[in-house]
């Protein structure tokens, strides 16, 4: 059987996607920058090979011989200290996964996209009929932006691709990466005072895996697919949290003006002290722009499930606290 490649693999859908590739019998690679670090990271049968995103020979090296590659490398924080960043990474690297799977006759690219592509009004949901034609507010999802048409460019030129839209991702993974895994391990660890207003949508890490390999299987090349659950806000989540850790704590929300306020001053003191601020603008402006995307193309044409957040949650901290 042909092999699998996988990027992104120690990330919170990478790793997921490769354990269900190799569950399912797949010969499965893994790109990583450090073989000797990340081996024991990986999922079982999993084999990691050297290589990066940025560097586009290791990536050409990494393909040879591989039916599908699953692209779900990227930078998933929502500030860093130099935007370009974001460029190299998900631009540049998805540039580079692109090329490579073009001239290495790949026989399907699995990418692993975001919401934030997509157009909508706060609090209307919304499916994968309407890109946002301006520009995002926020260097991260710009870089999102631009990676998804440059896939998108490339099916003119033969590529065989399908898109995946996860929401705001937990799950038990190797790595803690900024997001929702982080807030769910600070909120029952009591080290979040208050709460942002607004919320997000959320899913599970597995179920986004089961659609990635749903949409390799079934989906059209440039067929669309949102993976999503329920809405929650940063309250409800907190509340979700406390129904597993007694002892959590449901913090205050903070009146939107306030959090407007930290986020833009927090971010221009990152600048001079060159830390993260404890508040991304990003993070901030998403939360308050209400996202509701639905995922009724994925259940109906990939029969695809997700599993309610709740006990999703419960799992992911019990896994976190084995860890």
């Amino acid at each position: 059987m042909s092999a699998m490649l996988v990027t992104g693999a120690t990330g919170t859908v990478g790793s997921a996607v490769a354990a269900e590739l190799a569950a399912t019998g797949h010969s499965v690679r893994a790109l990583v920058r450090d073989v000797d670090r990340a081996r024991p990271l990986l999922p079982s049968g999993v084999e990691p090979v050297r290589g990066d995103v940025t560097d586009a020979a290791s990536i050409s090296a990494a393909v040879d011989g591989c039916e599908r590659v699953y692209h779900a490398a990227g930078l998933p924080e929502q500030w860093r200290l130099d935007p370009e960043d974001f460029r190299r990474v998900n631009v540049a690297g998805t540039a580079n996964v692109v090329e490579a799977c073009l001239a290495g006759g790949v026989g399907r690219l699995v990418y692993t996209s975001t919401i934030d592509v997509f157009a909508w009004s706060p609090g209307t949901p919304f499916d994968e009929s309407r890109l946002d034609p301006e520009p995002r507010p926020t260097a991260y999802e710009r870089s999102k932006q631009e990676a998804d048409r440059l896939v998108a460019s490339a099916l003119d030129r033969g590529l065989d691709a399908v898109f995946l839209h996860p929401s705001a991702v937990y799950g038990p993974a190797p790595v803690v990466a900024a997001g929702l895994n982080h807030l769910l391990i600070r909120l029952a660890r009591r080290q979040i005072p208050m709460l942002l207003p607004g919320g997000m949508p959320v899913v599970h890490a597995a179920d986004v895996a089961t659609g990635h390999l749903a949409a390799a299987e079934r989906g059209r090349s440039g067929d669309r697919f949102i993976l999503s659950g329920e809405y929650l806000t940063l309250r409800e989540i907190a509340l979700a949290v406390r129904e597993h850790v007694p002892a959590a704590k449901v913090p205050p929300v903070m009146p939107m003006a306030f959090a407007r306020a930290l986020a833009v001053a927090g971010e221009g003191l990152a600048k001079l002290t060159r830390r993260a601020p404890l508040i991304a603008r990003g993070e901030q402006v998403f939360l308050a722009s209400h996202p509701v995307p639905v995922a009724d193309r994925a259940r109906r044409e990939l029969d695809w499930s997700s599993r309610p957040a709740g006990p999703g949650f419960g799992e992911t901290l019990a896994g976190f606290r084995a860890a």
